[in-house]
């Protein structure tokens, strides 16, 4: 049976069985790759991203804005994340003022009454980052009750004892105006997260704030742009697609609390945000065009979800007049994606300040509508099919219910077939493993997959359970083996798994801040790295070909059962594909045991095989060994040159790994 190693009267950790010492006598595994029979092609777009903010996945995450409740929404009651800064004995207070609103949106300011010099100061989300010889950029609306006087803006320590950078406006008038300064640290700046962003007046007076923001470098130098640092961890997976907005971001728990995408648009001065999901606002900052941006940014194609007027505490719309606003609404998004300026939305995405239209091919309908008890969404469906389909006929539209669930029961949309259907899995690492041939018997005549939502947890109990926040944000080795095992079975069925992207992808790990685990990107205010299962995807990301090669296999080692009855599980988890211009194979192995295993490989009709290759392993020497703020290469892949590749060779496997074996073959 599994080992399970209890870390608290009420957690279990799940840990696939070992080889017991009698299988060193058994024969070599051996994987004969057949090159004379090539398979069938690997998918374009297999490998993608999935996001929603969760986790403070956007805000607080890659959405590079340092300031939070920047426009004063978060809480009605106090300004969340600001306080006052005394200076000697003055003495001064803030409040939220609804009375000297800039526009419609921007109604509520921060109203600070100073006695004498006095600031205020936002802690930034769980801190405000300060790197050395940095240009940071603030900008923010202020007016005055008269006293015609500068501001002095600041980044410093929490403390107050530091300051990093600090800058002087103009003075400050009766009217409202919007203020730019930048900030420059100095080059012996020590990293830091402990700070805070401050706005100091120079005398007595009462000011008024709002919409304050402050952006530090931002990837490709962009405009309310996105973290570099998470940005390049993302770049490394080489994506394909990004699934935006997100699953429950797109429905909103209510209809006014959905993504209501044409609010995201233009100046921040226009955007009021609105309630998330799990606990918290969102600011929208991270709007339609960003998101497509953000997709222009890592050479990727958006697959746009749009909302089919469905919302996660069950209230709906059925097919009929009240439905169609929404569909109108769904057609005008999909216009301003990749409508010409001619048109009105494609118009509105030049005005915004992009012309060029973006690449779309799938479109998606709704986000798990299997948790709609009223059995609305096939009609729902169907309006919205009709559609899009009459406009556009050449996107390819994404069901969110049919196929197979985790149970194998299978459903069917009986009145339009979709052209693909979207499935998701939450499992521990040892049902990953146990089904890693889930989709070897799919019917290829029917709706192409798109497995939008999958990943690992190391528990016997689900990632929603709350138990889960007692452990790491980010998933550790023995999770990383289960996704390995599972992307295998994906990639050997990539003619009908089209597209594939785990969830959740991001988690700011300050505590308080997040609300689900695992997650395969983790940081805080100053760092992020990737868990062990983000380098796993990295690997299957980078390392694919374009054909998928059969491979026969024999002496596979398999795990002890979890319980008697049970079918048998192997230990060792393959797939292989081929570059179709250079030729260059690119052979997966994943060992889920605790021991080295040597594997032997043939090249069933290969002609000719370069002796030197490339191997890439990812190990750990326990299964509970993971990746953290502080050590954040722990687990990382390890490239190395390989000087045996063969026809026929034997390559030995490090326990509890990850590899992929590189071989030039003709």
């Amino acid at each position: 049976m599994k080992h399970l190693i209890a870390i608290s009267a009420a957690l279990t950790i799940i840990f696939p069985g070992v080889l017991h010492s009698e299988d060193a006598a058994k024969p070599l595994p051996k994987l004969e790759l057949d090159l004379t029979k090539p398979g069938a092609k690997v998918s374009p777009m297999l490998y993608g991203l999935m996001t929603e903010e969760i986790n403070h996945s956007y805000d607080g995450g890659i959405y590079a804005e340092l300031i939070q409740n920047r426009i004063f929404k978060d809480d009605p009651k106090a300004p969340a994340h600001w306080s006052v800064v005394q200076h000697g004995d003055s003495s001064a207070a803030i409040t939220l003022d609804d009375s000297e609103p800039i526009n419609a949106v921007l109604k509520t300011c921060l109203k600070l009454d100073a006695k004498a010099e006095a600031g205020v100061a936002n802690d930034g989300f769980w801190g405000i980052s300060v790197k050395p010889d940095t240009t940071y950029r603030a900008s923010f609306y202020a007016k005055s009750n008269g006293a015609l006087s500068p501001l002095t803006v600041s980044i410093e320590s929490n403390d107050g004892a530091k300051i990093f950078a600090k800058a002087q406006t103009q003075n400050i008038t009766s009217e409202w105006q919007r203020y730019e300064i930048t900030l420059t640290t100095g080059k012996d700046a020590q990293p830091s997260a402990n700070n805070r962003f401050v706005i100091t007046t120079s005398g007595a007076g009462t000011y008024w704030f709002n919409l304050v923001s402050l952006f530090p470098p931002t990837f490709n130098n962009r405009s309310n742009g996105n973290r570099v640092d998470i940005m390049q961890l993302l770049a490394d997976m080489k994506p394909k697609f990004l699934r935006l907005p997100g699953g429950n971001f797109l429905e909103g728990d209510w209809f006014h609390s959905r993504f209501d995408w044409k609010k995201t648009l233009g100046p921040l001065e226009q955007r009021p945000g609105h309630p998330g999901c799990w606990g918290y606002r969102a600011s929208d900052g991270m709007g339609l065009l960003e998101f497509l941006e953000w997709c222009e940014d890592l050479k990727m194609e958006p697959l746009l979800a749009v909302f089919a007027g469905y919302t996660l505490k069950g209230d709906y719309v059925s097919r009929g007049p009240l439905l169609q606003p929404f569909v109108d609404e769904a057609l005008e998004e999909i216009e301003y994606v990749i409508g010409d300026t001619s048109t009105k939305w494609g118009a509105q995405r030049a005005k915004d300040g992009h012309p060029a239209p973006f690449k779309l091919t799938y479109v998606e309908i709704g986000n798990e509508d299997g948790f709609d008890e009223s059995g609305s969404y096939e009609g729902r469906f169907v309006q919205f099919y009709d559609a899009i389909k009459a406009k556009y006929p050449q996107l390819q539209l994404i069901s969110t219910i049919g196929g197979r669930d985790t149970l194998g029961r299978k459903f069917a949309m009986k009145e339009r077939t979709p052209d693909a259907i979207d499935e998701h899995y939450y499992r521990n690492a040892w049902a990953f493993e146990e089904d890693a041939m889930h989709y070897d018997d799919y019917d290829r005549k029917g709706p192409k997959i798109f497995v939008g939502e999958w990943a690992s947890h190391e528990t016997s109990f689900p990632p929603w359970d709350q138990r889960s926040k007692v452990l790491a944000p980010t998933p550790n080795m023995l999770a990383a083996l289960g996704d390995a095992a599972w992307m295998t079975g994906m990639e050997r069925n990539s003619d009908i798994v089209v597209m594939n992207c785990s969830a959740p992808l991001f988690v700011n790990v300050n505590h308080g801040a997040y609300q689900w685990r695992p997650n395969l990107i983790g940081y805080d205010a100053l760092n992020s790295y990737g868990s062990p299962s983000y380098y796993a995807q990295v690997m299957f990301g980078q390392y694919l070909g374009d054909t998928i090669v059969p491979i026969a296999a024999q002496n596979v080692p398999t795990q002890p059962q979890e319980k008697p009855g049970l079918k048998e599980v192997p230990s060792l988890f393959f797939v292989a594909t081929r570059a179709d211009t250079s030729g260059t194979i690119f052979l997966k192995i994943v060992n889920t045991a605790p021991v080295a295993q040597p594997v032997q490989v043939e090249l069933k009709g290969a002609k000719q095989v370069a002796r030197e290759g490339t191997t890439i392993a990812l190990s750990a020497a326990k299964l509970e060994d993971t990746n953290s703020i502080q050590e954040p290469t722990k687990i990382v892949p390890v490239k190395s040159k390989a000087n045996d590749f063969a026809r026929t060779f034997t390559h030995t496997l490090a326990p509890y790994s990850i590899n992929v074996l590189q071989i030039s073959a003709k």
